[in-house]
């Protein structure tokens, strides 16, 4: 199953939601759209899906041009972030309704939704309705009634959007398991930096409209192609800072700098920014993470297992991110180490230089 764009573009009006963008989806896997709210994710998928029709360019899949093919003729499942169900049916009946308006027999449609429910953890529930589940139950619903029509592609908005941490773990888990073996073209959108991550696949990185990256999702985050694609791929969001090159040292500020290596010890003396990932930096000193920079704390939060500190470096806010729980006060001064290693260097027309 292959899904590609050529040139498609989307205008409304003067506003362009989605700039021409060229984009062949892997056929095997997750496709992950990763961006912020009103990055033009949604919009995409339904282009993709037929539910509307781009401004200019053309949808091909399977080597056919659908690009003026009603969804309605397309075999497409599309799921929400909202539990879209139908609450006068048995989840029997709403995971076997695409099967009716298919006309199937009887006793396909009865070993279909039988095979699907077992899959979804739904088979006890088949004949209660959708306001007697809980949340994560009717999500699975609306995710088994696309899984069993069989579909060419399936699209996934934001659908453990709404679902409590446990319930996202729990399905996040099960989704690559579902698709391993299953024939179809599969598209998932997030706001998630770490969902993407932890589904794989590959990733198309979007912001304000514009695909700024495509490829393999544990690649592309660790070489982002340049300072946009760096921003999208990071939560939390990833600290800028202007440094300078002189020798072999890169120097943020008279009190922090460090000795160039890799990459960065080859570049030409002279301005550039460097990004480090939050989780690049922590209280504790180890056999990377060892330039020391004090920093004022602004905040801190502690969430699960992990300390979130923000403070002020070189009149910036940084975020330092890291395992364990680690007690600051605001208005103090912290020590903390970061992993200059694993910072990225991007030159003036923001492209990355190194990293």
């Amino acid at each position: 199953m292959s899904l590609e764009l050529k040139n498609v573009e989307k205008r409304v009006g003067a506003d362009i939601h989605i700039y021409e963008t060229s984009l062949t989806l892997a056929d095997t896997g997750f496709n992950i759209l990763l961006g912020t709210t009103l990055s033009g994710k949604t919009t995409l998928m339904q282009l993709m899906a037929g539910i509307d029709r781009p401004t200019s360019g053309e949808i091909w899949f399977n080597g056919e041009n659908v690009t003026d093919t009603a969804v309605q003729k397309r075999n497409v499942s599309m799921v929400y972030q909202q539990f879209i169900n139908y609450p006068n049916m048995s989840v029997f009946n709403n995971i076997a309704s695409p099967l009716r308006v298919a006309r199937l027999p009887k006793a396909d449609i009865d070993r279909r939704v039988g095979e699907v429910a077992e899959l979804m953890q739904l088979t006890p529930m088949l004949q209660r309705r959708p306001n007697e589940l809980s949340g994560g139950q009717q999500q699975r619903t609306a995710m088994a009634r696309a899984l069993v029509k069989d579909a060419d592609l399936i699209l996934f908005d934001e659908p453990l959007a709404n679902l409590d941490y446990k319930l996202r773990e729990e399905l996040r888990d099960e989704l690559p398991k579902i698709f391993a073996e299953r024939r179809c073209t599969v598209v998932y959108a997030t706001t998630e930096p770490t969902e993407a991550l932890l589904l794989g696949g590959h990733t198309a990185l979007l912001h304000e409209g514009r695909v700024s990256q495509f490829g393999p999702t544990s690649q592309i985050y660790r070489h982002p192609n340049d300072l946009i694609s760096a921003q999208v791929f990071s939560d939390p969001p990833i600290n800028l800072a202007s440094v300078d090159k002189r020798g072999d040292r890169i120097v943020l500020s008279d009190a922090v700098s460090w000795h160039a290596t890799g990459g960065a010890a080859d570049l030409p003396d002279g301005s550039y920014t460097i990004g480090i990932r939050p989780h690049h930096i922590g209280p504790v000193a180890s056999a990377s993470q060892t330039v020391p920079i004090d920093g004022e704390v602004l905040v801190t939060e502690i969430s699960g297992s992990e300390s979130v500190v923000h403070f002020r470096l070189a009149g910036l806010s940084w975020v330092s991110q890291s395992h364990g729980i680690h007690g600051f006060e605001v208005g103090d001064t912290a020590r903390l180490y970061a992993d200059m290693g694993r910072a990225m260097l991007f030159g003036a027309d923001n492209s990355l230089v190194a990293g």
